[in-house]
């Protein structure tokens, strides 16, 4: 049986988000008054999307693809209490610079992974070229080839595993005409990605212990939200 206690933990957890989210996009609003960059006209399209019981890589969310001077990405999120990180995954149709944007608590570490799970920019200070990496695209200096990448928001070192963490982020590559926003939900506890499909799970099974996927098992396994009308939670950032 689940106890009062447990629904009001939950309600102020929401609560805790929700109010994050409305300082976050308040100071860029703020800031983004004076980027040129932005774009008011903007068409907008919002999915929700729920986060796959598996920490890993091959299970990350698909937020879009990112298209030169045409597509903006955002995620907003949260990484719940005990939750070690979470994966967002999107493809890039040109070579360009790109521009991350970043918002909510402090005590979240940002890392770009490319199509092989090589770190090509991490937000951690000590972590030398990648976060001199890191940044230039928080400059939108940093040249990304065509092709696959994968976003790892984690914990930094001194942030305890028990404390959740709220975050957004965007992603653009020159202007844009349109914007996507992905709000990633959590997990139901127990949840199965797979649907009973036991080949799907043992297949998973070895993900996890550390053996390189294929594309097309990353694409089976990572699932897809669709976009549906307006609705945008980061509606002019950067």
């Amino acid at each position: 049986m689940v106890s009062l206690s447990s629904f009001s933990g939950v309600s102020s957890m929401a609560q805790s988000l929700q109010q994050s989210i409305d300082a976050a996009v308040k100071r860029v609003q703020q800031q983004a008054t004076s980027d040129t960059g932005a774009n008011t006209k903007a068409q907008e399209y919002e999915q929700t999307v729920k986060k796959s019981s598996y920490n890993t890589a091959p299970f990350a969310s698909n937020i879009g693809t990112l298209v030169k001077d045409t597509s903006r990405l955002n995620v907003f999120s949260s990484l719940a209490a005990n939750d070690p990180a979470d994966f967002y995954k999107f493809s890039v149709t040109t070579k360009g610079e790109a521009t991350m944007g970043t918002v909510g608590d402090s005590g979240v570490r940002v890392q770009l992974m490319d199509k092989q799970g090589k770190v090509i920019a991490d937000s951690n200070k000590d972590a030398g070229s990648t976060y001199d990496a890191y940044k230039k695209l928080q400059g939108g200096t940093l040249s990304l080839d065509k092709g696959d990448y994968t976003l790892r928001l984690a914990r930094d070192k001194d942030v305890p595993l028990k404390d959740a963490q709220n975050y957004g982020v965007q992603l653009r590559m020159g202007s844009y005409t349109k914007d996507y926003d992905t709000i990633a939900k959590q997990p139901a506890q127990g949840d199965n990605p797979f649907g009973g499909n036991y080949r799907l799970q043992n297949l998973a099974t070895l993900l996890n212990g550390g053996s390189t996927s294929t594309n097309s098992a990353a694409t089976i396994l990572g699932g897809t939200g669709s976009y549906t009308g307006r609705g945008s939670l980061m509606n002019a950032l950067f």
